[in-house]
Parts: C-alpha cells; sequence; structure tokens
C-alpha cells in the first residue's frame, strides 16, 4: 500500500495550529485538534503527531525542557525553517488554506466585517491585516497559556496581544510571535505608552512617572508591588530579548 505523505498545504495548516494552541493541551481529543484533522483529512492523532513534531524544533520548548516529539520528518523542518522568519506570510497563506477547505471566502472563514468598501486592493490590504492580527492575537494567548505575563489575568476578553517592537517600528517582525507579550488591558496601556517596561533579563520596570505618582492601594497593588518582578515566560516562542532591549531603550519612560 502506497504511504499517505503529508502534503506541503497540510503541514502549513499544522505549523499554523501549532501556533494557535498551548503546547501542553494538544493532544489527540482537543476540540481543535479534532476539527482541523477532519478538514485536512488526517486523523486526530496524524495531526496531534504533527504538531509534536514541530515543537522538537521550537528552541523556547526546549529551553524549558519541552521537547516535543523525538523523530519528525524532513517536510515540516522545511515549513519551520521557510515561514518561522516569514511570519506575515505563513498568518496568511495559512488562513487563506483553511478558508479554502471550508469552502469559505477568507473575510467569512476569518469572521472579518469591512462594511461596503468595494472590491480591490484596499480591501484586500484590510482584509489581510486583520486576519494576520487575529493570528498573531491567537499565537500569543496560545504561547502564554491564556494569561497575562504580569499578572496572572486569565480572562481572554480583558487580554491584549501586546507587541513589544511597535506595529509601525518594524514590519519585518511585527507577527513574529517572539515579538509580543500577553498583558491584560491596563498593563497594555502602560507598556505601549512607556510607563512599563520588561528588560532583556525579563524583569517588571515601571517608569518613574508611576513610580512617582503611586498613591492608593490599588496603584500600589498593580503597579508598584511588581516592581523588579519577572514576568510568566511563555511555554513557547519566548520574548525576543533583542525587542526588550529595543522597547527598554526606546519606548520606557525611564
Amino acid at each position: 500500500m502506497a504511504k499517505n505523505n503529508w502534503t506541503r498545504e497540510q503541514t502549513i495548516i499544522a505549523f499554523n495550529i501549532y501556533c494557535k494552541i498551548p503546547f501542553k493541551k494538544c493532544s489527540k481529543s482537543h476540540p481543535e485538534i479534532i476539527k482541523y484533522s477532519g478538514l485536512i483529512g488526517r486523523s486526530p492523532s496524524a495531526l496531534n503527531m504533527k504538531i509534536g513534531n514541530f515543537g522538537r524544533l521550537d528552541p523556547a520548548l526546549r529551553k524549558r525542557g519541552i521537547v516535543g516529539l523525538a523523530n519528525g520528518g524532513k517536510l515540516e523542518e522545511e515549513i519551520w525553517n521557510e515561514f518561522h522568519g516569514d511570519w506575515d506570510r505563513l498568518a496568511f497563506e495559512s488562513e487563506k488554506l483553511l478558508a479554502k477547505l471550508q469552502n469559505k471566502t477568507i473575510e467569512v472563514s476569518s469572521e472579518i466585517t469591512i462594511g461596503n468598501l468595494p472590491q480591490g486592493e484596499e480591501r484586500e490590504r484590510i482584509v489581510k491585516t486583520r486576519v494576520n492580527q487575529q493570528f498573531f492575537r491567537s499565537a500569543i494567548l496560545a504561547s502564554y497559556n491564556q494569561k497575562c505575563c504580569v499578572t496572572g489575568i486569565n480572562l481572554p476578553q480583558l487580554l491584549v496581544a501586546s507587541h513589544i517592537v511597535p506595529w509601525s517600528q518594524n514590519i519585518k517582525e511585527r507577527l513574529n510571535p517572539q515579538n509580543g507579550l500577553c498583558l491584560n488591558s491596563l498593563h497594555d496601556k502602560a507598556f505601549d505608552t512607556g510607563l512599563m517596561t520588561v528588560t532583556p533579563d525579563y524583569e517588571i520596570k515601571f517608569s518613574p512617572i508611576v513610580m512617582g505618582s503611586a498613591s492608593g492601594a490599588e496603584i500600589k497593588e498593580l503597579f508598584v508591588g511588581r516592581e523588579g518582578g519577572k514576568i510568566i515566560l511563555p511555554e513557547k516562542f519566548l520574548p525576543n530579548k533583542e525587542f526588550l532591549d529595543y522597547h527598554y531603550r526606546n519606548i520606557f519612560k525611564s
């Protein structure tokens, strides 16, 4: 019997799912694994194993003693090497493949509402931007197990996939999961405006603007009491230290 090898398209989708599901929660019974395995014509066990194969390639997992599956194929290595430095293309190409398998447009598949904007380059640009932003958010929240890395808050409605190097400052890295932190809305605002930073050693620091105006129990609990502590590290896609250094030196109001 001929071996039913994985296709390039199936493997790209598996990489997409690897990015969007917490690694420790991956199993053949996970609802998303079951859903997507049906779409790509693979068993849940096979898709779960493929995700484990991607795990062995992730240096962040290795640093945490999580090695994924020992035996993997050449194709996932090729996909990892091709897209690990081209997150913009991975996000959009993989989401287009998922939409096609569901016989939907990418707008419908991604639940994007554009309104009455006519078909054309502007509409396509907005759709791509929103699709990619959704991918980035899913990857960041999955990496941090749906928890704010400063407070541990785990209510998704209050969580933000916060860019370390701002979206407008580095087009190449803006969708890189290593350029993201999972923060609650309040600390995201503080981080975005430079009132908070995370050093390359993963230490939380607050601007003198905050520390000097710290009056009241709420401010002390949410800010002052966390000064000098360490963020909760993600299980995969560790924050890039060069990106953290950029924020510390260029955005943080020290």
